[in-house]
């Protein structure tokens, strides 16, 4: 027989014969539009774990319909720089979960520390979380990182085809990696072939923060962000079609990290339809994704004035001349087809006080690129494998392609969400349990993470072949 008791502390605990069970508290801080399937997982494995979910986020009203009338989940409005309510939360829970903006997981985390708790996030490990590692180990918690998608499942599903070629001996002499969230054929009713499906101010402040670098044939490569998205290359993904990618941040920062000091070529990038790039590149040209300043005036600008802002001043010339002639654009070519699609040159009043000009654009953007709610969405992910073994040059294509349900369990919601969800699990399983900072890269990790994953139609498919040198 259980009986319930109910305690001062908020725990429930349940006594059973001569036993005492501790339920598991998951706090989970930040619940933005990539947490519906993180919490539904939650949810599912809620009653088999003996799991209680505390959401805590500004806003909660638009969890109700995701939460559903699950007695195993509590919503609470929270600011995470409300210090004493940070401390409370984090104190109550055996694991925390932070879905907040990258930048704000570093509070969470010295907190766990303090406290003595778990703490997993999807995002990029930044230098300050790097630097948490020996007090992390020294307080005997993990705080595992980049458990997403990108980054996260391209770690792991990169990780185990190296590690499995490292076993025989092979030599490596090239891994390409690409990913992209993107809108699904069915669903693409646009000239750019894209709609937002996770935060679009990430989306336009892509590429910033520094020269993109990797290398290419033994040779170190750097692209300034100001030619980022001129510097494309090519691939096709059987039954999806063509894509282009653009590099993406310090692809030389996966040597070391993926067992591959000496490889020849290590290129990281982002996937995009054909053609968004060169016309995403008009937006960097003119400065409109620059977050750096505020316009004073914003709130009175239109669409048309404030591109006009970034363009030369002529008393005859048309904004859209002016455009043409500045960056050198054919009137009917398929950039300005793009442009006028978006509204870019439209009286529509912007209604922004003091915003930057990327928050300008990201507000034209958003009028166009939002999700329908029955659009669907897609992951594409791709990995090359060059390699030498037993005297063979061979080549290893991994492919990953994810579609979403509808606007609110979209296929960037699933990648994102559902390795956090069976990482935090295995964590509070102790399945795995090492204390510092991590990176998924371990077998440990990422054989029981990847095995889940493909319950839920998230799997790759791989094809061999000869390898002929360097691919794009």
């Amino acid at each position: 027989m259980k009986v319930p008791l109910v305690c001062g502390n908020n725990y429930n605990i349940t006594i059973l014969r001569d036993n005492i069970y501790t339920m598991k508290n998951i706090a989970l801080i930040g619940a933005g539009r990539s947490s519906s399937s993180l919490i539904q997982y939650l949810i599912n494995n809620a009653e088999q774990k003996d799991l209680n979910i505390v959401i805590a986020d500004r806003e909660i009203g638009h969890l109700n319909d995701i939460v559903g009338n699950s007695d195993r989940v509590e919503q609470i409005v929270f600011d995470v720089f409300d210090d004493d309510a940070r401390i409370a939360l984090i104190q109550k829970a055996d694991l925390v979960i932070s879905m907040l903006p990258a930048r704000f997981h570093i509070v969470v985390a010295k907190d766990c520390i303090t406290y003595k708790k778990d703490m997993i996030t999807a995002s990029y490990i930044s230098e300050e979380m790097s630097a948490l590692d020996q007090e992390a180990k020294d307080a005997g918690i993990m705080l595992l990182n980049e458990m997403g998608v990108d980054p996260g499942i391209d770690h792991m599903s990169a990780m185990r085809v190296i590690g499995d070629l490292q076993e025989k001996g092979a030599k490596f002499l090239q891994f390409e990696s690409f990913t992209g969230g993107l809108v699904a054929p069915e669903s693409d009713t646009n000239p750019w072939g894209y709609k937002f499906t996770w935060n679009p101010r990430n989306v336009v402040l892509a590429g910033q923060g520094g020269a993109v670098k990797f290398i290419q044939e033994g040779r170190y490569k750097f692209i300034p962000y100001h030619m980022l998205f001129r510097r494309t290359e090519k691939l096709e993904v059987k039954g999806y079609g063509s894509f282009e990618g653009y590099a993406n941040r310090d692809s030389l920062a996966y040597r070391s990290l993926y067992g591959l000091d000496n490889i020849p070529t290590m290129y990281r990038g982002t996937l995009r339809r054909p053609g968004f790039s060169r016309s995403w590149d008009i937006f960097v040209k003119l400065g409109l994704t620059d977050d750096s300043y505020t316009l004073e005036d914003s709130e009175e600008l239109t669409h048309r004035t404030f591109i006009n802002k970034f363009l030369a001043y002529s008393e005859r010339d048309s904004v859209e001349l002016k455009l043409m002639h500045y960056l050198k654009i054919d009137q009917d070519s398929d950039i300005m087809s793009k442009l006028e699609w978006l509204g870019m040159f439209s009286d529509e009043k912007v209604n922004l006080k003091n915003a930057t000009p990327a928050q300008v654009l990201q507000s034209i953007l958003e009028k166009k690129w939002t999700l329908e709610p029955k659009d669907k969405d897609m992951i594409v992910m791709v990995h090359m494998f060059g390699y030498e073994l037993n005297g063979k040059r061979e080549l290893i294509t991994s492919s990953m392609v994810t579609m979403g349900d509808d606007q609110t369990y979209t296929a960037m919601a699933k990648t994102v969400g559902l390795p956090v969800g069976i990482g935090a699990l295995l964590i509070l399983d102790k399945t795995i349990h090492k204390p510092g900072v991590h990176l998924p890269v371990t077998k440990d990790i990422f054989v029981p993470v990847l095995n889940e994953l493909e319950k839920f139609d998230i799997s790759f498919t791989e094809e061999k072949g000869e390898y002929l040198g360097y691919m794009l």
